[in-house]
């Protein structure tokens, strides 16, 4: 899946593409704040099974009834070759390791203090972290996540200009803000090498 269609999926082209994906997506995360993940797995296992295996018989009786020898109903996704590349995991095992080294290293610096004002600002995440993380759980997050990457992208693309003008007043404000405490309390500036 390359980076146009994700594009495409997210800003609703095709919508009854993403309408599958995000319904299915939504459903089976609903699902698991009822079910364990391991009941939502075989429940949709089930149903996936109850379809072809229907399907299987369907085609045999009808294929007994016109007298035909059309074969295996999935004949075609059955020689399809599904096995993955050991380039593709290689690859995609490279771009995660990236991730992982970067997020390793940046995690070291915030939390050995290389910086004080990020670590500060580090800190205060977390601390918000603890108030969202009383709130929330983690399947309330990622509904919400998946809301919002199917919905934010679009109503952005709506009111670009609106929302571009309120986003640049509110980053204004942060600076200044940001350029006050650092004026003021010592230690906070930035060293210059």
């Amino acid at each position: 899946m390359d980076a146009k269609m994700v594009v495409d999926l997210i800003y609703w082209r095709d919508i009854k593409k993403t309408g599958l994906v995000f319904g299915a997506s939504l459903f089976l995360l609903l699902s698991m704040t009822i079910f364990s993940i391991v009941s939502v797995i075989a429940y949709l296992g089930l149903a996936v099974l109850s379809v072809t295996i229907s399907f299987r018989i369907y085609r045999g009786i009808l294929q007994a009834v016109q007298k035909s020898d059309d074969g295996h109903p999935f004949k075609a996704c059955l020689e399809k070759d599904v096995a993955v590349s050991d380039e593709l995991v290689h690859k995609y095992s490279d771009i995660g390791l990236g991730h992982v080294n970067h997020a390793i290293t940046e995690l070291r610096r915030l939390f050995l203090v290389q910086d004080l004002v990020d670590s500060l600002k580090f800190s205060v995440l977390m601390w918000l972290l603890t108030y969202v993380g009383a709130l929330f759980n983690g399947l309330t997050l990622l509904i919400i996540a998946l809301v919002a990457v199917f919905s934010i992208p679009v109503v952005y693309e709506r009111h670009q200009a609106q929302i571009d003008h309120y986003l640049g007043i509110v980053s204004k404000q942060i600076r200044d803000v940001t350029a006050k405490i650092r004026a003021k309390v010592p230690g906070l500036r930035k060293k210059t090498e």
